[in-house]
């Protein structure tokens, strides 16, 4: 969570959020030979997921919009209890690197898989009172012999869109006058988010516009406040850097203004984010000398993006080839 071990009373280690469940105490030689297992979770997550759900979240069955890549995998997760419903998105990771579980064995109560860094994160920003996805149960498996797998189950964002996806379907439902103020209201609740993240020397490093939700229903209005109402989500990069702080703010908001690129958001817009997001800084704003970085670090996302699509376009040329010359009829 920070470029240096976090201490026990770290801003970003949210201890006293976390119940759980695991025996961190065991020994070294118990670990290393059986295993070991360190579980956070909400009081309401067992009696949703049932008996032994421990022992099987890993191996469950949870085909619904699955995705998969590189020994991991998310796949929504809805449980019942009785009448009531509690619809999740289960991340779970099945190989992770070894010295992880080199680390996890040596000490095991710190938070060494990306499941259980995410829960930490996500507890962080609700206490800090950002808005995130309430996260209801994490975990990581150690063991045997430095073998490390781990979970995250986070609550759906019910009837709520990506901002890349919001904000054109916001400019086709909504008269121009209208969308102006709803833009305005938006920009200034973004700018606020990344603000207070970064005046504390925390950086999200994936900042991007469909990293953030709103209702669908805020699509057809102006609500009366933004304060809340958009959502940031995929915390699991998130991480504190006092000493590099500077990098990672260029990076934040580069990234945030090259994902802008949306129908409905214009120069003026980025202009007015830029603005927003100084106007309010405690103490002495970032100075006008982020700029040059900031735009710099766009155009190499831009050129790193033009760059890919151009491979990819390539490949697909290739393969269709490929394919009419073995299927010619």
């Amino acid at each position: 969570m920070s470029e240096h071990p976090p201490s026990r009373h770290s801003p970003t280690n949210p201890a006293r959020f976390l119940p759980s469940v695991g025996d961190p105490v065991s020994s070294l030689w118990h670990r290393l030979r059986r295993g070991s297992k360190l579980i956070r979770k909400q009081p309401d997550w067992d009696r949703f997921a049932g008996e032994g759900w421990v022992e099987r979240i890993m191996t469950e069955a949870v085909t619904d919009r699955l995705h998969t890549k590189q020994g991991r995998a998310i796949a929504r997760w809805t449980l019942a209890d009785g009448p009531h419903r509690l619809t999740t998105y289960l991340k779970r990771h099945y190989r992770l690197p070894w010295w992880s579980g080199l680390m996890a064995t040596l000490f095991p109560g710190g938070a060494w898989s990306p499941g259980l860094q995410e829960w930490q994160h996500l507890c962080w920003a609700k206490g800090e009172g950002l808005p995130v996805p309430r996260p209801v149960a994490a975990g990581q498996f150690v063991g045997p012999w430095f073998r490390l797998q781990g979970f995250l189950a986070v609550e759906e964002l019910h009837g709520m869109l990506p901002l890349h996806e919001a904000v054109p379907l916001a400019a086709a439902r909504l008269d121009p006058v209208t969308f102006g103020r709803w833009k305005r209201g938006l920009t200034a609740e973004l700018a606020r988010i990344a603000r207070e993240l970064h005046r504390r020397k925390v950086f999200h490093k994936d900042l991007y516009l469909c990293h953030f939700y709103i209702p669908d229903a805020l699509t057809r209005r102006v609500p009366e406040a933004w304060t809340g109402r958009a959502v940031m989500i995929d915390l699991h990069r998130l991480a504190k850097h006092p000493v590099t702080a500077p990098w990672w703010q260029v990076k934040d908001i580069a990234q945030f203004l090259y994902s802008s690129d949306v129908p409905g958001i214009t120069a003026r817009d980025r202009v007015r984010f830029w603005k927003l997001y100084r106007a309010g800084w405690p103490g002495s704003p970032p100075g006008d000398w982020f700029r040059p970085l900031i735009r710099l670090k766009w155009q190499l996302y831009r050129r790193h993006a033009r760059r890919a699509a151009s491979v990819n376009s390539k490949s697909e040329i290739r393969s269709s080839k490929r394919t009419h010359v073995q299927d010619p009829g």
